[in-house]
């Protein structure tokens, strides 16, 4: 294996490959709420599993595992998404899914870091 000097993965993986959109602006999610079944083993965890891909979503945000267990944590969780990735929207918004859609909006946030890793 031959390690890139920048990122320390193999060169076949390296960061420079990879394309990256720089955007000083804000985005939008890369999927809509309802789009659930785009990613279907997020979407199964989510329905049969739901505390663990709660937890997965935290802990790959840099939180603790046991944060979905705390009341609002899911929609302070979703609106610091939100703000790391420059998506616009409001709490409102955030509370609005988090409360009428909460699989939806778990199964959103979980595609969306998937697709900004």
């Amino acid at each position: 294996m031959v390690e890139c000097g920048v990122c320390r993965s193999d060169r076949n993986d390296c960061c420079k490959r990879k394309a990256y959109n720089v955007s000083s602006g804000p985005s939008d999610w890369n999927s809509n709420v309802c789009d659930c079944c785009d990613d279907c083993g997020v979407c199964l965890c989510a329905a049969f599993v739901p505390c663990i891909l709660a937890c997965n979503v935290a802990q790959n945000h840099g939180e603790s595992c046991c944060l979905p267990c705390l009341p609002g944590a899911m929609i302070a969780l979703r609106t610091s998404i939100r703000h790391r990735y420059k998506i616009d929207g409001s709490v409102c918004g955030d509370w609005l899914v988090m409360a009428c859609l909460p699989l939806c909006g778990l199964c959103q946030m979980a595609r969306e870091q998937k697709m900004r890793e």
